[in-house]
């Protein structure tokens, strides 16, 4: 099991590889959620200033 792990003399390039590729798919998720929010926040504003100005 260990061999696995190690994979050699390649396991910390291998394991840091997949270790770097999970960070980043968390961040892009991160950032996608937060610029949807953003979105749908801005959205709402303008169907609210809409909905005012044909009052």
């Amino acid at each position: 099991m260990a061999e696995f792990f190690a994979m050699g003399t390649h396991g910390a390039y291998i394991w840091g590889s997949y270790g770097v590729t999970a960070l980043f798919m968390v961040g892009e998720t991160i950032l996608v959620l937060r610029h949807k929010r953003t979105l749908l926040q801005r959205l709402g504003r303008m169907v609210r200033l809409n909905a005012e100005e044909q009052r």
